[in-house]
């Protein structure tokens, strides 16, 4: 049996109805939806390659406003962890250096898979015709798949415990289930 107590104390510190955090679950859901929606939309009509004029052109413009979506993504996340309460217990030393740590390696692992996909790469440069030499198996591919999905998730996660979030938590959950989607709906 599954003790639900922890779960029940959890969402008694969250208010899902409470706008900001709304903002911020449907802006996490949107994006892996957005970039996939368009990414498929251009790789099935290569109207974004007409439009700019270049396949590298078209990418280079959805890979700027996939990062214009992921700054306003974490704006949101933020600002909804800020405006709902602590986790008094998690208030501590301890729960901010293990968040800073988990983010740490977060980083590593997006700073890592960017640097060994490049910015076409990352920004789905293959649904652009834009195709790598040979698939990508060194670090941090070696050792994850889908590293920079789940570095980012990682970041969350130690954002939330930094700020002892329980939003911040389940905003984190949404962001892992929205990239599990994604990594369905990609394979």
């Amino acid at each position: 049996q599954v003790d639900v107590a922890a779960m029940v104390r959890l969402f008694g510190y969250v208010d899902v109805t409470d706008t900001g955090f709304i903002v911020a679950a449907l802006s996490i859901a949107f994006n892996p939806l957005f970039w996939n929606v368009v990414a498929r939309w251009e790789h099935k009509t290569r109207a974004l390659s007409q439009v700019f004029g270049s396949p590298r052109a078209a990418c280079y413009c959805l890979g700027a406003v996939i990062l214009v979506l992921n700054c306003v993504r974490s704006h949101c996340f933020t600002e909804a962890m800020k405006s709902q309460p602590k986790l008094e217990g998690w208030d501590c030393h301890w729960t901010y250096y293990s968040g800073l740590a988990i983010s740490a390696v977060g980083t590593l692992f997006v700073i890592s898979s960017f640097l060994a996909l490049g910015f076409t790469g990352t920004f789905l440069g293959d649904y652009f015709g834009i195709l790598m030499e040979e698939k990508v198996t060194s670090f941090p591919f070696s050792i994850l798949d889908n590293p920079m999905y789940w570095g980012s998730t990682a970041i969350y996660l130690g954002w939330s415990l930094m700020h002892a979030s329980p939003a911040g938590l389940l905003l984190t959950a949404v962001v892992a289930i929205s990239y599990t989607i994604a990594v369905l709906y990609e394979g």
